[in-house]
C-alpha cells in the first residue's frame, strides 16, 4: 500500500473545507489534479472516501475513519520533522508563530533582515493567540512563537527579546481633560480592550487594576487597527504598546499619546521555543534579529514621546 503525505493533506483540506475548488485552492494545486490525487487515494485504500455532490463533498464513513488516521499520521510527521530540524538547523523553511498584536509591526522588519541574512530561507509566519500558538509549539507545527512572556508553560525555553512599554491613547478631547499619571488613575474611565483571548486585554486589565466586568470595560475589537479608530472617534481611552504605536498614529492621526509616570507599565516581548531545541544556531540568530528589530521600534518611540 503506497500512498503519500501530500494525498493526506489534500484529502485533509478537501474534509474540512467540502468542497474541491475550494480545497484546491487552499492546496495551491488545480482542481483537476486535486481530484486524481484523491481518486488515486481512494484507490490505494481500497473505498470511496468522499461521496461527490453537486453542491459539496461529504465524508463516507471510510472516509471519517482515514481522516482520523490521517490527523495522527499529519500530525506525527511534523513532529519528525521538528526533531530533525532541531538537530540540524532550520533547513531553509522557519515556521514562525507572532500574536497579533505584535505581528503587524515588527513582522517587516524582521523578514527584511532575515532575507538579508539568508536569501534561501523560507518563513512561514501563523498570526494567533497565545493558547493557540503554545498548542502548534507542543505539537511541531512551529518553529519558535513570539509573545508576552513568561507563557507559564513547562516544557518550553523563553528568550526575553525587548520590553514593550504601554502608553495611554486617546482622542484630543479625552486626553485634555485627563490627569493620569498612573493607570491606576483610570477606574472611572471608559476603557476600550481587545476582544477576550488577547493577553494584552489581560495585560491592560491588571495593570489598570479593573476587572472585565465592570461597567466601562468594553472588550470587543478584534485588532489594533480597530481599536485605535474606535479610540481615535472618542468612544473611551485603551493603553497602546509602543511597537504598535507609530503605525497606529499614522493610520488614525487623531490619536494622542501620553506617557505614564515611572514604573511605566510594560510586557516583556519574548521568543518561545520547545526546551529540547538546541538556543544556539538558528534560534539564536532568530533572538538577535527580533531583539534589535523590536529594540529599534520601540526606540523611535521613545525618542518621539
Amino acid at each position: 500500500m503506497n500512498f503519500t503525505l501530500k494525498q493526506l493533506e489534500y484529502f485533509r483540506a478537501l474534509a474540512t473545507l467540502g468542497n474541491f475548488g475550494r480545497a484546491a485552492e487552499a492546496s495551491n494545486i488545480s482542481q483537476p489534479a486535486l481530484s486524481v490525487q484523491i481518486r488515486t487515494l481512494e484507490e490505494t485504500l481500497g473505498g470511496r472516501l468522499i461521496e461527490r455532490q453537486s453542491r459539496a463533498s461529504v465524508l463516507t464513513p471510510l472516509g471519517r475513519e482515514v481522516l482520523t488516521r490521517a490527523e495522527d499520521i499529519l500530525r506525527g510527521a511534523k513532529l519528525l520533522e521538528a526533531t530533525a530540524r532541531e538537530q540540524v538547523g532550520l533547513a531553509g523553511t522557519l515556521n514562525l508563530g507572532l500574536i497579533p498584536t505584535v505581528a503587524p509591526y515588527l513582522l517587516p522588519g524582521v523578514l527584511a533582515a532575515l532575507r538579508a541574512q539568508d536569501i534561501s530561507l523560507r518563513v512561514e509566519v501563523r498570526e494567533a493567540q497565545t493558547d493557540q500558538l503554545l498548542a502548534d509549539l507542543r505539537a511541531g507545527a512551529l518553529d519558535a512563537a513570539v509573545m508576552a512572556v513568561p507563557s507559564g508553560e513547562t516544557g518550553l525555553a523563553e528568550v526575553p527579546l525587548f520590553e514593550d512599554r504601554f502608553l495611554l491613547a486617546g482622542s484630543a478631547d479625552r486626553m485634555a481633560g485627563a490627569d493620569v499619571a498612573r493607570p491606576t488613575d483610570l477606574a472611572r474611565t471608559p476603557l476600550m480592550l481587545l476582544e477576550d483571548g488577547h493577553c494584552l486585554t489581560d495585560q491592560a486589565l491588571e495593570v489598570c487594576q479593573r476587572d472585565r466586568t465592570q461597567a466601562g470595560i468594553h472588550t470587543g475589537a478584534s485588532s489594533l487597527a480597530t481599536l485605535s479608530r474606535l479610540v481615535e472617534a472618542g468612544f473611551g481611552m485603551t493603553l497602546m504598546p509602543e511597537i504598535a504605536a507609530k503605525t497606529e498614529l499614522d493610520a488614525a492621526p487623531g490619536l494622542r499619546l501620553h506617557r505614564f509616570g515611572a514604573p511605566e507599565p510594560a510586557r516583556q516581548i519574548g521568543l518561545v521555543r520547545r526546551a529540547g531545541t538546541p538556543g544556539s544556531g538558528w534560534a539564536a540568530q532568530l533572538a538577535e534579529t527580533l531583539k534589535e528589530v523590536g529594540e529599534g521600534l520601540t526606540g523611535e518611540l521613545r525618542a518621539r514621546y
